[in-house]
């Protein structure tokens, strides 16, 4: 284990993964980003400036609980946050769709994996083209 000083508090503690934050300022910002949804919740087209200034949480912290897939707006919300890839504006996570179809057939080319194409339907013989045995 690793010891390390928290970068909200500057109290020492065993880091074993994730933010580098102490066990009391991690439950601190878990109870924020709670009241935070919560007012999202009540509040469905806040925008981030108002959502920052009445839960009194960076933008910053909320674009990225927005990044972690945490917390998710509508399709009619005015927050919304840049695709990193191309920039678009989306409402949750880290890519738009459609960069991360590209990136799925990218990374499926590179690894040779190659979907199968899509069945025909098969077509029903006829009553009259049954298999007969004599006997």
């Amino acid at each position: 284990m690793e010891m390390t000083s928290c970068v909200r508090c500057g109290k020492i503690f065993n880091y074993v993964s994730g933010p580098r934050i102490c066990q009391n300022c991690n439950k601190a910002v878990e109870e924020k980003f709670q009241e935070v949804k919560a007012y999202v919740r009540e509040h469905p087209n806040v925008d981030m400036k108002s959502l920052s200034k009445a839960c009194e949480v960076s933008p910053k912290q909320i674009q990225r609980w927005v990044r972690e897939d945490r917390l998710i707006f509508s399709k009619d919300s005015p927050i919304g946050i840049p695709c990193e890839r191309c920039g678009k504006t989306i409402k949750s996570g880290r890519f738009c769709d459609r960069c991360q179809d590209g990136m799925q057939r990218d990374l499926e080319n590179a690894a040779g994996i190659k979907k199968p194409a899509p069945e025909a339907p098969k077509k029903r013989a006829p009553e009259n083209d049954k298999m007969r045995f004599l006997g």
